[in-house]
């Protein structure tokens, strides 16, 4: 099964950056050397992607140990690359590692930020970063909830700065959430997109910024529930993990919830389904929870989730996930394939 990384792309525009001062960017299908700061899991997942769509990578971390650990995780993560299609020329060690992010940085036209969710950690490394970036270099932050405006503040810059969300991990999950700041120029949003969809993502635009993002949110308004479910005895850790596994879980891999709700309404669509369904759902919404994580039921969560692991380990729990997370790619991959030729 071959991946097309464009399969999801539009046509690009030659010039998506003429708001923003300074040259207009690259091409985004024409990128070739990226830098990727910060080499946690995140870090990685994004440098193995990178490399696997044929560019060189340069990663940075300030501990020299992270270097091993990602070489480590590029390794692991590369068959499954693999699976799903490489671009010619891609090279799994065709990357460099640096503890200073401006040696990272210097000469790129793109970088992926995945510091620590810490203000102060951020904007000093934007500072060092700008010491170097040309002024046609975009920076996309990994943060998972953040708000961009609060993080440019003080850049030479800060037009070239965005939010580039992931889902973990980057190299398998498509999802990227983009959102500028208030000064984040409409063209940097516009590249960051068309990057996105050139190396195989989907990106998705949010016209507002808000703490968490938007999928971020939308799990946490079900966990919410699902620790409610829990913390009133309703059901058990594991009952409320198989609950949405094994339920509409499956469904959410396909479509979303309101075209599953559009379907539910039958001939009549999303009108049919609120007018017979709506008012119920309201009923529910004023029912749900609002647990607080009291020590108690932190006590309670953590027990259940030990009897759901059945003594499996995080890395079994890794594999299994990433192994599933491939199948599931593929497939989905094929059949939406067949349906829009026909086959």
């Amino acid at each position: 099964m071959t991946l097309d990384p464009r399969a999801n792309a539009t046509a690009n525009p030659t010039d998506t950056r003429s708001d923003l001062q300074g040259p207009v960017a690259p091409d985004p299908d024409a990128v070739g050397r990226v830098a990727v700061i910060g080499a946690g899991t995140i870090g990685a997942s994004w440098a193995a992607l990178f490399l696997s769509r044929g560019m060189s990578v340069a990663i940075s971390d300030p501990n020299p140990a992270a270097e091993v650990v990602v070489r480590g995780l590029i390794a692991e993560s590369w068959p499954a690359l693999e699976q799903l299609g490489l671009t010619p020329g891609a090279d799994p060690e065709k990357w460099s590692f640096h503890t200073d992010p401006r040696d990272a940085a210097r000469g790129v036209r793109f970088v992926q930020e995945n510091a620590p969710e810490r203000h102060d950690v951020k904007r000093a490394l934007y500072a060092a970063l700008e010491e170097v970036l040309d002024d046609d270099a975009i920076v996309a932050s990994s943060t998972s909830g953040l708000i961009m405006s609060e993080l440019q503040q003080g850049c030479r810059v800060p037009g070239r700065f965005a939010v580039g969300h992931p889902f973990n991990p980057p190299h398998l999950i498509p999802l990227v959430e983009v959102v500028g700041g208030r000064d984040t120029t409409a063209g940097t949003v516009e590249w960051l997109i068309a990057f996105y969809r050139a190396i195989g993502k989907r990106p998705i635009r949010l016209n507002r910024e808000v703490p968490g993002h938007l999928a971020n949110r939308l799990q946490a308004a079900l966990w919410r529930e699902a620790v409610h479910a829990v913390a009133t005895g309703l059901a058990s850790v594991e009952d409320v993990d198989t609950a949405i596994a094994e339920g509409p879980g499956l469904r959410w891999a396909i479509m979303g919830p309101n075209m599953i709700f559009n379907l539910a309404g039958g001939a009549g669509g999303m009108s049919h389904f609120l007018d017979h369904i709506g008012p119920a759902m309201e009923d529910w919404w004023r029912d749900l929870g609002t647990p607080a994580l009291t020590p108690e039921l932190r006590g309670q969560l953590t027990a259940g989730m030990r009897e759901a692991l059945h003594g499996r380990s995080q890395a079994d729990l890794a594999q299994e996930r990433d192994q599933l997370l491939l199948a599931l790619i593929e497939t989905l991959q094929q059949e939406r394939r067949a349906l829009r030729t026909g086959s």
